[in-house]
């Protein structure tokens, strides 16, 4: 299961840089070009990126505060129970420790990836400011999994909010972890803000044990 949430979570995190710019266009054209954009850049750098990871992260993460709802993913990990106890210098360094957590523990899987398919599907619109993207990746072995794009408006740019992963809701799956974190913490927000790397690698074996 981790291998599926690796792939789905990092065709978005490579693809949000892309996006950059797109203010006009709607949520499934954000997704379609930037996809078309990312295979075409993984193909022309992939062993780059491979000889380099270090400078493939510092790429990705520079890129994404334009273009992601950082503030908004941010203050849904925490629930109001926390973000509105945390100071505008906790905010920041949870989005910034957030972001290199999942570059650092994710990163690889898009290198994985050897072109087998990736399809952008249907668009569903939820008012004026929310919408969804659907999109199907192809695996190594075969299989398909689908992957959707939770999108919001704001001013007149689209940016991703949330994706969920062959069913795994990617937001909830950290709000538990944050919160748990916190009630091993003692509530100390510094403590699960700086230790925040560490829960995800935790995460991350966990979900490969029950995999195998």
């Amino acid at each position: 299961m981790i291998s599926i949430l690796r792939r789905g979570l990092l065709v978005l995190l490579a693809a949000l840089p892309l996006m950059a710019g797109a203010a006009a266009q709607s949520p499934k054209e954000v997704i379609q070009g930037t996809t078309t954009q990312l295979l075409a850049d993984l193909k022309a750098n992939k062993e780059q990126y491979k000889a380099n990871p270090s400078a493939f992260y510092d790429a990705l993460n520079a890129n994404l505060g334009p273009v992601v709802d950082a503030d908004g993913i941010s203050k849904s990990i925490m629930t109001v129970k926390y973000s509105r106890k945390a100071t505008p210098e906790q905010m920041q360094r949870f989005q910034e420790n957030f972001k290199r957590s999942l570059m650092q523990f994710y990163g690889n899987a898009l290198l994985e990836y050897n072109n087998q398919g990736i399809t952008v599907g249907a668009e569903k619109k939820d008012g004026d400011d929310r919408a969804s993207v659907d999109m199907t990746v192809k695996g190594n072995n075969g299989a398909i999994y689908p992957v959707q794009y939770t999108m919001t408006k704001l001013g007149d740019e689209w940016k991703v909010r949330n994706v969920i992963v062959n069913g795994i809701n990617i937001g909830k799956l950290f709000r538990d972890q944050f919160a748990d974190a916190m009630n091993r913490n003692g509530n100390d927000l510094d403590k699960t803000i700086d230790g925040w790397a560490g829960e995800v690698a935790k995460a991350k074996e966990t979900a490969e044990k029950q995999e195998q």
